[in-house]
């Protein structure tokens, strides 16, 4: 299985993921990759990690997130690897719950969302987001 973080997605990605017929709620997973330091593209605040920049994006996004009816469900670093190899750990996980595939479009394209969209880029070297469906997993 080839793994390749990605900051932003390819129009064919963008146009698979909002394609799907299917639009319940559904839980994204968000595997996080920060870069060692922020890179804003000014050179602003170049004393904060990368992963502080994204927790400004992270603080903002939640409020986003919770006001079409969401929530982030779980937040928390990577500690280790049990189980499969991966040429580097992703830095942290988050799990974001939305209430369906068109709320999370309205979104990522909200004036609001491009708002806060450079902490997002000045803190992600890159990430996985893997959407799910509740229901039986295993």
């Amino acid at each position: 299985m080839k793994v390749e973080n990605a900051v932003f997605p390819g129009p064919e990605q963008i146009a698979t993921f909002f394609g799907a017929p299917e639009d319940g709620p559904f839980v994204m997973v968000n595997l996080l990759k920060f870069h060692e330091k922020a890179q804003y593209p000014d050179g602003s605040d170049s004393h904060l990690s990368g992963r502080e920049a994204y927790a400004r994006y992270g603080e903002l996004v939640s409020k986003l997130v919770e006001g079409l009816g969401g929530r982030i469900r779980y937040s928390g670093a990577v500690t280790g690897l049990l189980l499969g190899e991966v040429e580097e750990l992703w830095d942290a996980v988050a799990l974001a719950e939305y209430p369906s595939l068109a709320a999370f479009q309205a979104m990522a394209m909200s004036p609001e969302m491009h708002a806060i969209e450079h902490h997002r880029k000045a803190g992600l070297a890159g990430q996985l987001n893997i959407r799910t469906r509740p229901g039986p997993g295993f």
